[in-house]
Formats: C-alpha cells, sequence, structure tokens
C-alpha cells in the first residue's frame, strides 16, 4: 500500500502540491457530486433527438445515453487527470448538448448520427489546432465581450428550455409564449424545486443540483403525480422499469449508438453547425480552465497554465472518445471548483471522479425513473451559473455592447446557439468597419463573418 502511495505521490506531485492521498480522493468525491446531475440532464435532453429514429429501443435508449454520459464522463476525467494532471473533471457539456438536439437534429432536421459525425468531427478539429497552436490564434481574434456573451446566451437558452419542458411556459399563437397551466403538477413540482435547489445553494450544500433533483424525483414517483410521459399504475409513473427492478443493476450499454457517426452526412450541414461546435466548446474549455485555475493558484507570473496545451489536448481527445460513445461534446466543468475549494490540487482529484463515474454505469435504473419536472429547475440554474460573465461586458461600448446582445438574445429568441454566436460576429464586425476600428488583427474575424454572411445567404427562405 506504501509503494502504491508512494507511486500516486510521484506521479501526480501530491506532496509538492501542499495536499494527501486523502484529500485528493474527498475533492474528488466532492466535484462528482456537484456535476453528477449530467447523468440524469444529458440523456434527458439527447433522448429527444435519438427518439427521432423509430428504429431506436425507445425503452432503453436513456438508459444507454446514460452509459454514454458516464463512459465519456470517465474518459475525459481520466484523460485530464492523467495527462495534464490538473483536478479538472470533464462530462458531456451543457449547452452543446442542447445545441445538438434543438437545433441540429430537431432544428435542422438532420439525423442524430449526422449530429454525432459533426461532434466527432469537431473533436478532431480541436485536437489539431490544439497541438498546432491555433487555437491561441483564435482565442486572440475573437473579442472578450462576445465570448462572455455566449456563455450568458447558452445559459439564456437552457433556462428557456427547462421552463418549457416543464410546462411553466408553453407557446401561444398570439404571444410566441405564455405562462403555463401553473396548476398541473408538472408545473408545481418544477417551482418547488427550483426553491429547493436555490435554498440549498443558499446554505453552500455540496451536490445542492443532485440532492434536488433527486428529492423531486422521488417525490414524483412515489406520489402517484401524473408527470411521466404516459401516467397510469406504478409500472408506468416510473419508465424503463425504474425502482421496481431496483437501483443497481448492470449496464445497458450504448449498442445502438455508440460508433455510429456519419461523418458524410455531418459535412453536408454545413460550415456553421460544425463552426459552432468548435467554437462554444473552443471558448468554453478556455474560460472554464482560466478560471479554475485562478481559482487554484496554478498559473505561473505572466499569468499562464503550465502545461495548458496538456489540458486543451485531454478535451479534445474527450470530445473525440464522447462522440464515438454516442454522446454530445464532452468539456471541462466549471464544477471542478468545488473540489478545489475541497483542496484537490493534482490529477488524482479528476482520476477519483473517472472512477466515480465508471460506477454510477450500474445505478441507471435509478437515474431512468427522473421527470422532466425534477432536471428543469437544474436546467434553470445553470443558466444562472452560465450568467457569471455579463457583467464584464462593457455595455457603454456599443460596439461591443450591441453585438454581445445581440448574441445573447438571439439564442433564446431563434431557439439556436448557431444563430446567436454567428448573428454576433457579424454584427462585431460590420459595427467595427462602420465605426473606422477595423484593424489588421481583425481578419480572422472579417474571414468567419464573410463565411457566416455566405451561409445565411445561400439559406433557404421557405
Amino acid at each position: 500500500m506504501n509503494m502504491i502511495s508512494q507511486k500516486l505521490d510521484g506521479y501526480f506531485d501530491i506532496s509538492k502540491s501542499g495536499s494527501s492521498i486523502s484529500v485528493e480522493l474527498r475533492a474528488g468525491l466532492t466535484t462528482f457530486l456537484t456535476m453528477a446531475y449530467i447523468l440524469f440532464v444529458n440523456p434527458s435532453i439527447l433522448s429527444n433527438a435519438f427518439l427521432t429514429d423509430p428504429e431506436i429501443s425507445r425503452d432503453l435508449i436513456f438508459a444507454q445515453l446514460l452509459t454514454a454520459t458516464a463512459l465519456a464522463s470517465a474518459v475525459g476525467s481520466l484523460l485530464m487527470g492523467m495527462i495534464a494532471r490538473y483536478p479538472f473533471a470533464l462530462a458531456p457539456g451543457m449547452g452543446l448538448n442542447a445545441y445538438f438536439t434543438y437545433t441540429v437534429v430537431l432544428g435542422l432536421g438532420a439525423s442524430w448520427r449526422a449530429a454525432l459525425g459533426a461532434v466527432l468531427i469537431s473533436g478532431m478539429v480541436f485536437v489539431v489546432i490544439s497541438v498546432a497552436g491555433i487555437r491561441e490564434m483564435i482565442l486572440r481574434s475573437i473579442p472578450h465581450s462576445l465570448k462572455l456573451a455566449v456563455a450568458a446566451g447558452i445559459g439564456m437558452f437552457l433556462a428557456l428550455i427547462g421552463l418549457e419542458n416543464s410546462g411553466v411556459i408553453a407557446g401561444h399563437p398570439s404571444t410566441l409564449v405564455t405562462l403555463g397551466h401553473l396548476h398541473a403538477a408538472a408545473p408545481l413540482m418544477t417551482i418547488a424545486g427550483l426553491f429547493l435547489i436555490a435554498w440549498l445553494l443558499m446554505r453552500r450544500i455540496p451536490g445542492a443540483i443532485l440532492i434536488g433533483i433527486v428529492i423531486i424525483t422521488l417525490i414524483a414517483a412515489f406520489s402517484g403525480l401524473p408527470v411521466y410521459p404516459d401516467p397510469g399504475g406504478v409500472e408506468t409513473l416510473i419508465p424503463f422499469g425504474g425502482f421496481k427492478d431496483g437501483v443497481v443493476a448492470m449496464p445497458v450499454w450504448p449498442v445502438e449508438i455508440a460508433f455510429q457517426a456519419d461523418l458524410a452526412a455531418a459535412w453536408k450541414l454545413g460550415f456553421t453547425v460544425i463552426f459552432a461546435l468548435v467554437f462554444v466548446d473552443l471558448f468554453d474549455t478556455a474560460g472554464t480552465l482560466i478560471g479554475l485555475s485562478e481559482k487554484a493558484g496554478f498559473n505561473d507570473e505572466h499569468g499562464n497554465l503550465p502545461r495548458a496545451s496538456r489540458a486543451f489536448l485531454s478535451d479534445a481527445l474527450a470530445t473525440t472518445c464522447g462522440a464515438l460513445l454516442g454522446t454530445s461534446t464532452t468539456t471541462s466543468y466549471i464544477e471542478s471548483a468545488s473540489g478545489i475549494e475541497e483542496g484537490g490540487r493534482t490529477g488524482l482529484t479528476a482520476v477519483a471522479v473517472a472512477a466515480l463515474f465508471l460506477i454510477s454505469i450500474f445505478f441507471w435504473p435509478l437515474a431512468s425513473a427522473i421527470p422532466a419536472c425534477a432536471t428543469a429547475p437544474a436546467l434553470i440554474l445553470i443558466g444562472l451559473f452560465m450568467m457569471g460573465g455579463i457583467g464584464k461586458i462593457d455595455w457603454s461600448d456599443y460596439g461591443e455592447a450591441i453585438p454581445a446582445f445581440i448574441a445573447i438574445i438571439a439564442m433564446p429568441l431563434t431557439f439556436s446557439i448557431a444563430n446567436g454566436i454567428s448573428f454576433g460576429i457579424i454584427v462585431w464586425t460590420v459595427l467595427r468597419l462602420l465605426s473606422g476600428k477595423f484593424l489588421a488583427k481583425d481578419w480572422l474575424m472579417a474571414l468567419l463573418a464573410a463565411l457566416l454572411i455566405a451561409r445565411y445567404i445561400m439559406l433557404p427562405t421557405g
């Protein structure tokens, strides 16, 4: 045992980091608890895309997606821990899974195989730009205000999805949206879940989102409230087996969705789809790593993160592996800050998270009983978390504020993350040209804007 401890200490530099194996493992557990909601939320979102295929097993798709989510999270966290040796955990990204489902599959009418192909291509592109150093050039070209706006816009988009999925808001032919039937069980449970998770967050309780999801699910499952798709008896109230077969079972392997990425179909989706995936993952990862490294004190005297290229490469490889397993883009999670707060300072924390995700695949019957009214509060509050950077935008500089505002509101109002990103880039570039402030270093933004304008011109008008 001492030999194993010495090897772990030597590889991860645990003692040099001022930590210990027990602290690293506790930090890993804390990080897992704060981000384990992805095991419920990601399958809930992605199942809407996969169920467009009549050949998919409707009674097993949630369990298959849960396994794919857990495996992608385990692989990504393991890569980060072993290659970059940082305590940053990874999982399929929120916002990117919504883009996969609601924009690419349901919006554009693409098959889920084509969408997985686009994710796989974006992962391979990310690997190339991480290795070749192109990432730094792209990062420098995109204005900081737009990076902040993209995160905020995705947050509003997620909140809209959560409110709609739960029935708190509904479509209306005259006003586009309106209040839903608030006396119905699902909206009431959603509102209760929202207050519950908010209270837990205010109390600084680790795993607040996960705890809220579990409590609302238990109330829904055992109260008989009609919050499931086909309410009736106990067996139909808890779909796909649920608690009637216990809470532990052998994993349902993603045999129908793994290694199904269609690269040829993905290319036909066009530049905007793949660009959006690359753009969001690139800047979401960059922002997450910058924030986490600053919090943990990893940055050097010049404000740079040592082994940053390894961290980005780990993230890129995780996206590629996730697409092969059958899930949307895998990325670094800001919830890793909870483990860092607990003292996690090395890659052993991320390795511990990976191990816990592997164990979780044996608990899929428990997760399959999660109703939309339990995950909706999580989506709404995750939207809140993603709004944090909006105050850093200089709203007095209209050349920065207007593109940021357009990007933010375009995402929920067009129900498309890609549109928000595209409109923001186009408006920023045009205003830069009109104001005479366009500089030679902005050439890449001009190129991106030109390509996006061409894309919208070619879109069908009917």
